[in-house]
């Protein structure tokens, strides 16, 4: 069973108030684990597996070539930083498990998405409703 949402608002006044769940974020490769990293856009939170929904990240496990592989591990570091720097929100995106039973989920901090940083330094870029080839 998912973890309950903490919030379903993004953005406005209060957004940093809703702002509840926490953990330390180590690296997972790929195997279930409680609070770590699996790439830029996937991660495992209080035992549950989460794919953020907004953003699509190079692929690391394998990537294509040389080039997605520098990417897609600096975006899987940076959410890994991210997630380590502060409390944030899991937001409804809609639709609740995608076709893999990941949890679906827009992870804001103080009403921003954490997509939306990974898109604006160029680490991913907005989920187009499917994954494109980054080589």
């Amino acid at each position: 069973m998912p973890a309950p949402v903490a919030s379903l608002f993004a953005g406005g006044e209060g957004a940093a108030e809703r702002d509840a769940l926490s953990a330390r974020f180590a690296l997972c490769h790929s195997g279930g684990g409680r609070n770590c990293v699996v790439d830029g856009d996937t991660f495992w939170f209080a035992d549950d597996k989460y794919r953020i929904a907004d953003i699509d990240t190079p692929e690391t496990h394998p990537a294509r070539c040389a080039e997605e592989a520098a990417l897609g591990d600096a975006a899987t570091e940076r959410l890994r930083t991210w997630l380590n720097a502060g409390a944030f929100s899991l937001e409804s995106a809609g639709r609740d498990t995608d076709r893999y039973g990941r949890n679906l989920r827009i992870v804001t901090r103080g009403g921003t998405s954490v997509g939306s940083v990974l898109v604006d330094e160029g680490l991913a870029r907005p989920w187009e409703g499917r994954r494109r080839p980054w080589c």
